[in-house]
């Protein structure tokens, strides 16, 4: 009961997450933390073995550096880079390239529709101050929702999530 409880964290932060920079055009690195630090006690609840654990920090630590390297260069915020970085602990190895796939997929879209809005016309907008933020170009691309539904959308086919659900 417990472990499905701990797996409920990682949907639930991830849409905050998306929410958090969507809204603020910033992930608190609280939400990082959290699924870093409940990532082990399900782990070890589900019954995966301690290679697989490993294989996921392994993953999860590679992706640092490369958000690392991208936020170095301006690239990808850090915020993004911890999200990826700590979703990629989550998702393990196998499907970490399905994961950014659809990351790019998401990002691509998101990129476009940002673009698309931010071609209408200022007299026609109105709403609150916190959704027109996206229309100024000079902010950047709030990713984090792309990596988060791409984390979403490849969760269920992880191993933690056979264990859990199964």
């Amino acid at each position: 009961m417990i472990a499905y409880g701990l797996l409920m964290v990682f949907p639930a932060v991830m849409i905050l997450a998306a929410l958090s920079d969507l809204f603020t055009k910033t992930i608190p690195n609280r939400l990082s933390v959290i699924l870093v630090a409940l990532f082990f006690p399900l782990a070890f609840l589900a019954g995966l073995p301690v290679e697989t654990i490993l294989m996921h920090v392994a993953a999860g630590l590679g992706i640092l550096a490369v958000g690392f390297l991208l936020f170095s260069t301006g690239t990808l915020g850090g915020g993004d880079a911890k999200l990826m970085a700590a979703a990629s602990l989550w998702v393990g190895i196998a499907p970490l390239a399905d994961f950014f796939i659809y990351v790019a997929l998401f990002g691509g879209a998101l990129a476009i529709g940002v673009l698309l809005f931010r071609r209408v016309p200022d007299d026609v907008l109105s709403g609150p101050a916190r959704a027109l933020r996206l229309h100024d170009k000079g902010q950047g691309i709030p990713y984090g929702i792309a990596i988060a539904g791409a984390a979403l959308l490849t969760f269920p086919a992880t191993g933690l999530y056979a264990l859990i659900s199964g």
